[in-house]
């Protein structure tokens, strides 16, 4: 089992699902919790994308929301790339994946969980954003998404809270190029 270090107090800002269809999770989500509304990120394209230390691409969409101080994100894989989503829920589950942080020193915390034996699972850029999911499911069932803290995930996770708080039930299912404009 990996070494435990000192905490490093970092809010955990996000909890992610695998899904086998976004939209009819995201219409689960709305039905169920009143979670809403669901910005679709349909088959991204993520710069530089790295899985286990090698290049790989892997197509999938993401439906994303807030739920108070929690951003809720679910992923569908689209394709049989072997992948970090895999990794953790086969192909044809739903299941938890990940809870993410954004971190003011990305590589330093890259390399503090890779101390304790946590390797890169899967890594890229997203905008001008660095980003990677570390492996801890050995002891934490799930992986965790390391974000770099840039003002571009704080506007764009601000953006998917603002319309949260200001919704008034209408359009539950959202375009995420909206997020952008």
């Amino acid at each position: 089992m990996p070494m435990l270090q000192p905490p490093m107090n970092h809010k955990i800002l996000q909890i992610a699902y695998i899904v086998n269809d976004v939209e009819a999770a995201a219409e689960k989500w709305i039905k169920t919790f009143g979670v809403g509304p669901f910005f679709i990120l349909d088959r991204p394209d993520v710069g530089n994308p790295h899985y286990r230390g090698k290049p790989q691409k892997v197509e999938f969409s993401a439906g994303l929301a807030q739920a108070g101080d929690v951003h809720i994100e679910l992923i569908e894989q689209h394709c049989d790339s072997p992948s970090c989503y895999r990794d953790i829920v086969p192909k044809g589950e739903e299941g938890y994946h990940h809870v993410a942080v954004i971190v003011e020193n990305y590589e330093k915390e890259v390399a503090r969980y890779e101390e304790m034996g946590f390797p890169v699972a899967s890594s890229g850029e997203f905008g001008p954003l660095k980003f990677c999911y570390i492996d801890t499911s050995p002891v934490m069932q799930g992986m965790v998404e390391v974000l770099e803290d840039l003002p571009f995930i704080h506007n764009y996770f601000g953006r998917v809270r603002e319309a949260a708080e200001n919704w008034d039930g209408s359009r539950p299912i959202r375009d995420a190029n909206e997020l952008a404009e």
